[in-house]
């Protein structure tokens, strides 16, 4: 299969560092990347094949890639159609939702998504949720459709869903709570605190922790990953957003993965290869094995 559009998308750079930071020291024991967005283009611009190859060699062995509008998704099909060591999630991002509804064209849209969500490689529906910091209360309506016909989408083809959840924790935790979650539910970018964290673990949802769990200001993420079940647990970059410290403000690659591994198994006390393996299997639980 061939990218059906050659599509890639530029992330605005302004002033700030575009180089990619040197590669951290390899993983003894490998590890996957739970969410990434590697159709945006960011510093100098890495193909598909050199992240993978960036990534493997320093022991991150797949990646999820994650779509937020009908071109990203098809994207993220398409890769991971092509390369074993991707899986796909898609859907309508939150900030999306709105912007199709007021185009008249939120249903087809949610159409594309069930259709791509049928091939085998798509594991996931994902990123979806709720954005009450972007989005203002005029698009809430569409918000709360959408994220409700994804919940539908991942139970329809008992696949995982990946949530976006940016200021909206408890309307994404009662919404959850009343149309019933997907089997396999993970809060990517998890950005609540110690309570929250306990209620979704409690219910038996995945908490995605990524670069951001080692900022400085962060504490409220480092109190939720302390009392997370170690089962609950799984890594992300989110690239190439949110680069860990202390290469904030470079772009963020599926290859810096292990930077955030080992300061969280440090601010958990544990030891890493054990950590490592751990996280590997709470992502193969979630999304099942990369090669088919």
């Amino acid at each position: 299969m061939t990218d059906p559009s050659g599509y890639v998308r530029q992330r605005e750079k302004g002033a700030r560092d575009t180089s990619y930071p040197a590669p951290p020291a390899p993983l003894t024991v490998p590890v996957y990347d739970n969410h990434c967005h590697l159709e945006i283009e960011d510093g100098e611009g890495l193909p598909l094949d050199e992240q993978l190859v960036r990534a493997s060699e320093v022991g991150v062995i797949g990646v999820v890639q994650a779509g937020g509008d009908i071109e990203s998704s098809r994207w993220s099909a398409w890769a991971a159609a092509s390369h074993p060591r991707v899986l796909a999630a898609v859907a309508i991002h939150a900030n999306e939702a709105p912007v199709y509804a007021e185009r008249g064209m939120l249903a087809e849209a949610i159409d594309v998504i069930d259709e791509l969500a049928a091939q085998p490689r798509v594991r996931a529906i994902g990123e979806t949720g709720l954005d009450f910091f972007r989005t203002g209360e005029e698009g809430l309506p569409a918000q709360y459709e959408s994220f409700e016909a994804h919940i539908a989408l991942a139970k329809k083809h008992g696949i995982a869903m990946q949530i976006h959840d940016r200021d909206a924790h408890d309307a994404v935790l009662d919404t959850l709570a009343r149309v019933g979650a997907p089997e396999r539910t993970v809060f990517h970018c998890f950005s609540g605190d110690e309570e929250m964290a306990k209620i979704a673990a409690d219910r038996g949802y995945w908490l995605s922790f990524a670069g951001n769990v080692t900022f400085k200001n962060a504490q409220n993420l480092r109190d939720a990953l302390a009392v997370t079940p170690r089962d609950r647990i799984l890594v992300e970059t989110d690239a190439p957003f949110l680069t860990p410290a202390p290469l904030r403000g470079r772009p963020n690659a599926p290859y810096l993965v292990p930077v955030t591994v080992r300061f969280m198994a440090v601010e958990l006390g544990v030891d890493l290869d054990e950590f490592c393996a751990q996280v590997a299997s709470n992502t193969l639980a979630v999304y099942g094995a990369f090669e088919d």
